[in-house]
């Protein structure tokens, strides 16, 4: 867990340019990953490459839903000549954001006053996906995932997904759970600067509704803030 953020310090799927605490610029776009069946509710986040099986999990409503990356170009010349991924976010709901939140989590419920629940990164990259596909989609064992479809060498193989740029952007992808019958898949995405813990936030407009599950990849640093004109879209 992680210490508190402010919603002013919360800049995913914010279109624009933003300065940072130490003078530098970053500006934002928002790409679409396709959408990501959830039928179970239980929205997961992990590294896929070593926590598949042991993912953090969040109850979101049942359904389909949008998955966006916000990238940031950090270049100094702002030319983009250097683009991490800044946010993952599953978008739940359309509307204005009026409360940023820790994620609750399945097994422990709500975190402690003023922390995060978060993913631990070891394999630069994080992924949503539904928990409940997790085990009927992938090969029964564990063992041989990494050679039968993390580098397996195919274009298929999530590796080479994410070197590709399709449907999505390079360093990104959205596969097909192997063994899925139903549809089931897995939204990936490089991890920001790289290893590390990355807190998992839900954005709610003013009556609670959910509008969104992010992970927050920390390239865009608090207290960062918009440069007029703000375009933002949430």
């Amino acid at each position: 867990m992680m210490g508190g953020m402010a919603d002013d310090d919360f800049h995913a799927l914010t279109v624009g340019s933003l300065t940072q605490p130490d003078g530098t610029t970053v500006t934002l776009e928002v790409r679409d990953l396709g959408r990501l069946a959830v039928p179970s509710g239980r929205l997961a986040a992990c590294d896929p490459f070593v926590q598949l099986e042991r993912p953090f999990v969040t109850p979101v409503r049942p359904g389909s839903y949008p998955v966006r990356v916000t990238l940031a170009d950090v270049s100094e010349q702002q030319d983009g000549s250097h683009v991490r991924e800044a946010f993952l976010s599953v978008v739940t709901g359309e509307g204005t954001v009026a409360v940023v939140e820790p994620a609750g989590s399945e097994s422990e419920g709500a975190p402690p006053d003023g922390e995060w629940f978060v993913v631990g990164v070891d394999a630069g990259t994080v992924a949503v996906v539904d928990a409940s596909a997790i085990g009927p989609g992938m090969p029964e064992d564990p063992g041989s995932w990494y050679d039968e479809v993390f580098d397996s060498g195919r274009a298929d193989s999530w590796f080479a997904s994410m070197d590709a740029e399709d449907d999505c952007p390079a360093g990104t992808a959205n596969v097909r759970l192997p063994r899925a019958a139903d549809g089931g898949n897995l939204v990936l995405s490089h991890s920001g600067w790289g290893d590390g813990s990355y807190p998992v936030v839900v954005t709610r407009d003013a009556d609670g509704g959910m509008l969104g599950v992010h992970l927050d990849l920390l390239v865009v640093s608090p207290g960062a803030t918009s440069t007029p004109p703000d375009g933002v879209s949430r």
